[in-house]
């Protein structure tokens, strides 16, 4: 057992402080503080000894030079059952400190607030992450606390041993002080190397039942020290745990559904949209999302960006799916959702999707890893042009700007046909764009839609006119496209021959 007799608290977050502090001098423990810390404890009362008085070195270089100390750093590194150390220990008067309560300056904060460089410099904290640094590597005989969370496990623990903390807890909050301190320094070495170095500090948060197949492991983490938020805050109502399929789909869901503020529908299945619908109501988008693929909807996930209530419930009641994603589920449309025992109901914060933030996206390769900014948001909309003879219709364009924000989370080669309420057929993954083109049209054909005064949505250029062609015959009346090949007078050309009315982005959105 470890007896915790002296204890030194340095903390810039007080948050239950007075109450750790108060419980430690009921136990008998010597409070060692440094600067703000040691004001607040005196101010409440607590006896306590400044760390200058502890040292015998006053503050330096306003506040830089508190803890760098032999008195400090001895206390924590000496080895209690090492003989070399205990003689150490004696011959220069040095104490054991036995518990440190640490969390460091608010670099994090600084930066999220755009401070100044030199303030955020500022920030960057050097004894703190030391003394930690010492107590993690003798945690044997030294506690270390680093969260205001760990608080009250400590004292349950403190209680419950008469003063003493068992060397098996000891380590494990020895291990998420250091885990601390990697995302700590990873966060300055980010801001100090923005173009050079990337750390990335994540916190396993549960792991999963198995990966894309059951032979792999996989496990969801997040970053160590954002607050949780997206499907990692998701709160799921019922239904058998998520799958890593199940998460990547989810993710697939919401990241298309984000792109629309009316009300919407999105139905996905492997991580590729099979049906998008919009309507007045959650029932009419969810009827317009099933009208393009209702097979592919089968063990699919559907995403609404409305509460989602007993009519559209009962609409989604016979149809076996793994989860559905809304913002809010009525009362009404739990109880019809209620038999079916493994499907997920997952609510999650509408406001937070719509303002999520640009993420960074990593994918490994063989010896290193890609990594690359999130593809967000529409801004070809302000810079679009109209390359043909005939400019699009209202409606036409209401469709396309639809189809278009659908192809964009559509893999490539991408092809969508649409009308102004959503989805007609989709056209995914192939090696060859008129093959993606043929495929779209299948779908719609065997859906029973006819795509005549469709549009088209297609990812990248079109190279040949051969797919225009192909889209014209389908029965598609306007187009939306990169544009940027070669051949793109061609393909204007056929269009013209169609008298389809056709908009260049000047944007590509492949998604690989």
């Amino acid at each position: 057992m470890i007896p915790i007799r002296r204890a030194l608290l340095s903390v810039s977050d007080k948050t239950d402080l007075l109450v750790l502090a108060h419980a430690l001098h009921e136990f008998g423990v010597e409070l060692i503080a440094s600067g703000g810390t040691a004001r607040a404890l005196a101010e409440a009362g607590l006896p306590v000894t400044p760390v200058e008085t502890f040292t015998g070195h006053p503050e330096a270089m306003e506040g830089r030079i508190k803890t760098l100390h032999p008195r400090i750093h001895g206390g924590l590194l000496a080895r209690r059952d090492h003989d070399g150390d205990v003689q150490d220990m004696l011959r220069f008067n040095l104490l054991p400190i036995d518990l440190l309560v640490v969390n460091f300056y608010p670099f994090g904060a600084a930066l999220a607030q755009d401070k100044s460089p030199e303030e955020i410099n500022e920030q960057i904290d050097v004894g703190g992450p030391s003394m930690v640094r010492a107590a993690v590597k003798n945690r044997n005989h030294v506690v270390v606390l680093t969260s205001h969370c760990q608080y009250s496990e400590f004292l349950a623990e403190l209680r419950h041993n008469k003063g003493s903390v068992s060397p098996d807890v000891s380590d494990r909050f020895g291990r998420q002080a250091f885990m601390e301190l990697v995302a700590y320094d990873s966060g300055i070495a980010n801001w100090l190397n923005p173009d050079e170095f990337r750390g990335l500090a994540l916190r396993k948060m549960r792991s999963l039942r198995y990966g894309e197949n059951p032979h792999q492991e996989a496990a969801l983490y997040s970053e160590f020290h954002l607050p949780m938020e997206g499907l990692v805050a998701a709160d799921k109502l019922s239904g058998k745990q998520l799958s890593y399929n199940n998460l990547l789909d989810a993710d697939g869901a919401l990241s298309l559904l984000g792109e629309f503020t009316d009300c919407a529908c999105v139905i996905i299945k492997h991580v590729t949209p099979c049906g998008v619908g919009i309507g007045s109501s959650p029932s009419e988008a969810i009827e317009i999302a099933l009208l393009t693929d209702p097979l592919s909807a089968f063990g699919g996930i559907v995403a609404l960006n409305r509460p989602l209530d007993e009519l559209a419930a009962t609409r989604l009641s016979d149809i076996f799916l793994e989860i559905i994603l809304a913002p809010e589920f009525t009362s009404e449309a739990r109880k019809v959702l209620a038999k079916k025992k493994s499907l997920r109901l997952i609510t999650f914060d509408q406001d937070a999707l719509l303002a999520r933030k640009s993420v960074t996206e990593i994918r490994p390769v063989w010896g290193g890893y890609l990594m690359q900014d999130r593809d967000h948001g529409f801004p070809e909309w302000n810079d679009y042009q109209v390359v043909t003879n005939r400019e699009p219709s209202p409606d036409e364009f209401a469709a396309l700007k639809l189809g278009w924000v659908v192809a964009k989370h559509v893999r490539s080669n991408a092809i969508v046909f649409a009308n102004k309420s959503g989805t007609l057929g989709v056209g995914a993954g192939q090696m060859s764009r008129v093959d993606s083109t043929r495929f779209a049209m299948l779908k719609a054909e065997a859906a029973g839609l006819s795509l005549n005064g469709s549009i088209c949505a297609s990812d990248a250029f079109f190279p040949f006119r051969d797919g225009l062609d192909l889209i014209a015959r389908a029965g598609a009346t306007a187009v939306v496209q990169p544009g940027g090949s070669v051949r793109d007078d061609e393909v204007i050309s056929a269009a013209n021959e169609h008298n389809i009315a056709m908009i260049f982005t000047g944007r590509r959105h492949f998604k690989h």
